[in-house]
């Protein structure tokens, strides 16, 4: 067997993605993840019921209590103070990464960090939420929890020996597993992470989630019980009567989601213009939350409680009114001043709240609507968080789970995508990349099927490949050049031949230049000045393979080669096509064809 076609058959067909050993090994890994993440889960809901319980009660309880009625009188204006200042104070002299909500840290840690999370941010994140919420912050637990899954995910991939690619999927198994030990939703929290951390649907991500969130779940039913930290009820959803309801419901959502995300980030705005120590800006918002809090005592808290008494229809009007304004309000003072703390629960109750106007106002103003308030505030709850974050799928999933009632399904994709695709109109960002586009980091939110991955290469190789008899010298070569021959010119490497007609080997313009400047014999072949050490495509190869086997090799072409004969020419591959490939795309996504009304080609702006 010649020199080539050993070089040829070594280098092979480059197929990207773990084998199976390397999923096996990542899916036991994720197992381990899920289990840790739902343990620490757990820990940061018994920490947070326990602070709560000292502050609010002087009492030691690892059950969650129900802080609207407590005996501190004017001191539940002071005591959440305490808590921001106490979260100040960790950020300034811990890390900075525990304030805010959580996720798009950990979307930052992935775009420019390679997935590495400190270890530190995984201790200190769940202890100041629990600070921040124990002593009254109107969060919940699930932001906090999914940032601390993931930073768990990541230590455990730095710990071992693996690609970037792979911490990734850890990253995004520990916070998927966070959120699924939280709600006793597996199914969400794969979408949520492929949704908002890793923006791939393959194998060696999708199986080592599922794993993950799966075993997170169990720690939940085994330790909580099943189902989500709130009950939900029997909603009666009715699209059928209620389906132009829902449509607007689902514009209300999107403008309530804008409003937030808006208002969320002009507040942090003004705070940045304080004369003061960041360490303090958690202080002064925790004492608007108070002051709130003293006048509107259901603000308070995770509210767990008072979701599940919206969800399940036990609220007055006046009530659920109070709750509209006054917990969005208490959450955007809070978290604008960069305390830590869930994003989640404070705006489930906000987007539950106002379904549940929504439905007993129409019930007001028409009697014979007949709307179920518990069903339009599910809906509501799920379409302004997934409208504000633009993880519509998962949100439109984790409410069907939650409620496990089929009717909900069609009333859920309505409304949610309704409010999503009005939240886009108004928002460039969603809430959670906001932050991050702010400080010049751009999230792709889209996921497509990259176009190198659809087109083979025998579509668009060079079906006659400027082919040069290896034997031919040099200074004959370059004189073709300097001539402007029309065979040679237009190209800038050449397939070399033996005498034989096989594949020996390539020339490209920058061999013969280096040839030059190194007074190398004009009477020299050509296959003694190129290289004989081969790369090549095949023809059935996609675009995506051969792009990977240029960029690994730092080269710009390939020749291709018969699949059953590696010494056979078939084609020749550089990066024009695959650059006319990507321009094909955007002609097909930009250009409006005449249709059968006989309308002018034009481009989409």
């Amino acid at each position: 067997m010649s020199a080539v076609k050993e070089n040829t058959l070594r280098t092979g067909r480059y197929r990207p993605g773990p084998d199976g050993l390397r999923l096996l090994l990542m899916s036991a890994f994720a197992g381990v993840i899920g289990l840790v993440a739902g343990l620490a889960a757990y820990a940061l809901y018994a920490l947070i019921a326990v602070c709560s319980n000292l502050v609010f009660f002087h009492k030691l309880s690892t059950v969650l209590p129900t802080i609207t009625e407590n005996p501190l009188g004017l001191w539940v204006i002071v005591v959440p103070a305490l808590g921001g200042l106490i979260v100040g104070i960790m950020a300034k002299y811990g890390s900075s990464k525990i304030r805010g909500h959580g996720i798009p840290e950990a979307i930052e840690a992935i775009m420019v960090n390679k997935s590495r999370i400190a270890p530190r941010v995984a201790i200190l994140k769940p202890i100041s939420a629990a600070v921040a919420i124990g002593t009254g912050g109107p969060f919940g637990a699930e932001g906090p929890i999914i940032q601390t899954g993931g930073a768990l995910g990541s230590i455990f991939g730095q710990t071992l020996h693996m690609t970037a690619a792979e911490r990734k999927v850890l990253l995004g198994c520990g916070a998927a597993a966070g959120m699924a030990a939280t709600f006793s939703t597996p199914i969400a929290g794969v979408i949520f992470a492929i949704e908002l951390l890793l923006f791939e649907f393959r194998s060696r991500s999708f199986v080592p989630l599922v794993i993950a969130t799966t075993i997170a779940t169990t720690v939940h039913v085994v330790l909580i019980g099943p189902g989500p930290m709130f009950n939900v009820g029997n909603p009666h959803f009715d699209i059928a009567s209620g389906l132009p309801w829902y449509l607007l419901l689902g514009v209300l959502c999107g403008l309530m989601a804008t409003l937030v995300s808006r208002s969320l980030y002009w507040i942090e705005d003004q705070f940045e213009k304080l004369p003061l120590d960041q360490m303090w800006w958690p202080a002064i918002g925790a004492l608007g939350l108070g002051v709130i809090g003293y006048f509107v005592p259901r603000v308070l808290g995770v509210g767990y409680g008072t979701l599940s008494d919206i969800l399940t229809n036990h609220l007055t009007l006046g009530v659920l009114l109070l709750l509209l304004v006054f917990k969005t309000l208490a959450l955007l003072i809070s978290l604008g001043s960069g305390t830590s703390g869930g994003l989640l629960a404070p705006m489930f109750i906000g987007g539950a709240a106002l379904g549940a106007v929504f439905a007993i106002g129409v019930n007001l103003l028409i009697p014979g609507a007949h709307l179920d308030p518990a069903a339009y505030a599910l809906t509501g709850m799920a379409a302004v968080f997934a409208a504000a974050s633009r993880a519509t799928f998962a949100f439109i999933i984790f409410a069907f789970e939650i409620t496990r009632n089929y009717n909900s399904v069609l009333p859920l994709m309505l409304v949610c995508v309704i409010a999503s695709a009005i939240a886009q109109l108004f928002l460039k960002e969603s809430i959670m990349t906001e932050k991050l586009a702010r400080r010049g980091l751009k999230v792709h939110l889209e996921y497509e099927v990259d176009v190198l991955h659809q087109v083979q290469v025998q579509e668009v190789m060079d079906k006659k490949p400027p082919v040069l008899d290896g034997a031919m010298s040099l200074g004959e070569l370059t004189t073709r050049l300097a001539r402007h021959d029309r065979t040679v010119s237009r190209h800038s490497a050449y397939p070399l031949t033996d005498k034989s007609g096989a594949l020996a080997g390539i020339i490209t313009r920058g061999d013969i230049l280096r040839a030059l400047e190194n007074n190398e014999d004009p009477a020299s072949p050509l296959l003694d000045v190129g290289s004989r050490k081969l790369v090549v495509a095949y023809p059935d190869e996609t675009l995506h393979d051969a792009a990977e086997k240029m960029l690994r090799r730092g080269i710009g072409r390939l020749p291709v080669v018969d699949p059953k004969d590696p010494q056979k020419l078939v084609g020749y591959l550089g990066r024009t096509p695959i650059l006319e490939a990507r321009q094909r795309r955007m002609t097909e996504e930009s250009v409006v064809e005449t249709g059968w009304l006989g309308r002018p080609r034009r481009k989409r702006r």
